[in-house]
């Protein structure tokens, strides 16, 4: 077969309601029957948002019909665009086109980042006969944990900085495409101004319910509305979250997360169900493959750290990229090539620390030994319970948020994601370190990590943040995972408010991670009630959500006894 390939450009698929998205097409020149891959994404076929996880024109030469299309209301594409709301029954007719274009050989696999991930599961749950295979990259599997909300706060650095930043100029100049040049180009410069202004000012906006960013811009606040209405609501959120509809899902899909990215624990949820609990024997050969990535860097230097050059997804373990990967998944189901991948071990890791890649046959590991550590008076950590121990407590002011710095993180740019050295965090009196001892031996944490924190506040409703750090010999504290409780949630998706004084337990879910804690050094967890501009400030008042201004400090108080047993639970991974 040649390896020459054809083009096309705006090819248009007419949708169920008579709305017509375009795509482009990388084919063989070669007349022939082959499979189709496809990507639907909302960020421009014509841009290069797509290549970090496949080359099209790589594939294409491979004997692939490659088709990479525009949402509805995206770029080319007509239509309104509501973010996430129409990707179910578009995917599902652009599945079926695809299905019978010239040289198609009648079997489709989709494949992704992000969003364009989040289009192959709204596709599949209507179950298009045509789909054969997925390949979904760092994609949500729950709206409320990591999208839009985390804990019951809002996610709003990335709601915000993703709604002005990534979606807004398409939006912006369809709303002047048929005025005057300068009005277009005033229109472009205002967006401009509101992304540099976001950091500094824009992220500050209160009451978020009139979020003054997108009012200078015009554009619609419904959405954030809606978002602030329904926060935290299970049933709103279940349409647009792919872990409400896994039994209707069928086909098999091959996962890629990183340790770093906004969906870290999401892409794990997704592998884990399908893995065990598929709805077929297809869904049931689910792989995963999780490396030190973040969201937008998927090299070897994420943030601070480099985990050597085989950490890159360029190529990954010195063996493949992600577009081979890709490939090999679907010669195998879409063009029935035995590729050897499914006789492999279904789970790939990156053990960060040790640097060094990993093959295991589930997730989460079965040799796992959860073991708690304790938090004591003097800011220690260890694996004693406590026993008769003085309180610790510190003072939370939302006019001086502790900031946000690395993690899971996708935001304005100068806030970059991935390692950051937490020194600098640790040394504000609104934050409580408790750290171990050093490590007479590594140790291995690799799987979901949870603090049970006792806790109490004169605030009706406030925040509580925990964050995993691994402490080298010489002081460098790199941040290893973190997550948030807004209290008022502490029990569940009905809000409940706090008793001011009274003695709280708070679970908080810190996700997930994989880390070798070398001998010498020490395991830390933070302790504080904020990490702004990432999840937005608690202003401690107990109002309705979105609606209050005015911020008031919170005395908190940490419990660590033997009746309030406060502690984090590590994945530990024996060796």
């Amino acid at each position: 077969m040649s390896e020459q390939i054809i083009t096309e450009f705006d090819v248009a698929a007419t949708m169920r309601d008579g709305v017509v998205l375009r795509a482009n097409i990388f084919r063989p020149a070669d007349e022939g029957s082959y499979p189709v891959a496809l990507t639907r994404t909302p960020y421009g076929k014509d841009y290069a948002t797509v290549t970090p996880f496949l080359d099209a024109t790589r594939l294409a030469r491979a004997g692939y019909i490659v088709v990479i299309q525009d949402t509805r209301g995206r770029f080319r594409s007509e239509g309104e665009w509501v973010a996430q709301r129409n990707e179910a029954e578009d995917g599902y007719d652009t599945v079926e086109w695809a299905a019978k274009l010239p040289g198609s050989n009648g079997k489709v696999g989709m494949s992704g980042a992000s969003y364009f991930g989040y289009t192959q599961y709204a596709a599949a749950r209507l179950q298009p006969p045509s789909l054969k295979a997925l390949v979904p990259s760092i994609t949500w599997a729950d709206m409320r944990d990591g999208t839009t909300w985390r804990g019951g706060a809002l996610e709003l650095g990335l709601f915000a900085g993703w709604s002005i930043s990534t979606v807004a100029l398409d939006t912006v100049l369809k709303q002047v495409k048929d005025a005057p040049p300068a009005q277009k180009f005033g229109a472009v410069v205002a967006l401009v101004n509101e992304i540099n202004r976001l950091r500094t000012e824009g992220y500050f906006s209160l009451p978020l319910k009139d979020f003054e960013p997108f009012k200078k811009l015009g554009l619609s606040l419904q959405q954030l509305q809606e978002l602030i209405e329904h926060a935290n609501e299970r049933e709103y959120y279940a349409p647009i979250s792919p872990y409400e509809h896994y039994d209707k899902i069928q086909v098999p899909t091959l996962s890629v997360g990183g340790w770093y990215d906004i969906f870290t624990q999401g892409t794990l949820q997704n592998f884990t169900a399908f893995r065990t609990e598929g709805s077929t024997p297809e869904a049931r050969q689910a792989r995963l493959v999780m490396g030190p990535w973040s969201h937008v860097n998927y090299s070897n230097t994420v943030g601070e750290q480099d985990f050597g050059f085989a950490a890159q997804m360029a190529l990954m373990n010195m063996q493949t990229d992600l577009t081979g990967l890709t490939q090999r998944w679907f010669d195998y189901w879409l063009k029935g090539v035995e590729t050897g991948i499914t006789k492999e071990p279904p789970v790939k890791l990156f053990i960060m620390g040790e640097n060094v890649w990993r093959d295991e046959q589930e997730w989460p590991l079965a040799r796992t030994q959860y073991t708690p550590y304790y938090l004591h008076t003097s800011s220690l950590l260890s694996t004693e319970k406590p026993g008769s121990e003085t309180i610790d407590q510190y003072r939370y002011d939302p006019s001086d948020p502790t900031p946000t710095l690395g993690g899971n993180i996708l935001m304005n740019a100068l806030f970059a994601p991935g390692v950051k050295d937490q020194r600098t965090i640790e040394a504000r009196p609104d934050v409580i370190s408790y750290t171990s001892e050093p490590l007479t031996q590594d140790t291995e944490v690799t799987g979901r990590i949870v603090v049970k924190l006792w806790a109490s506040s004169d605030a009706p409703d406030t925040d509580f943040v925990a964050r995993l750090v691994d402490v080298h010999p010489d002081g460098f504290a790199r941040n290893l995972a973190d997550g948030i409780i807004r209290a008022r949630y502490r029990n569940g998706e009905k809000p409940e408010l706090m008793k001011p004084g009274q003695v709280y337990e708070f679970t908080i879910d810190l996700w997930s991670t994989a880390n070798l804690f070398k001998a010498g050094h020490s395991i830390r967890l933070d302790i504080t009630s904020s990490c702004f501009p990432r999840w937005d400030r608690n202003l401690n008042t107990g109002a309705a959500f979105g609606t209050d201004f005015e911020p008031r400090v919170a005395q908190q108080i940490i419990y660590h006894d033997a009746e309030h047993p406060s502690q984090v639970v590590l994945p530990i991974i024996p060796r």
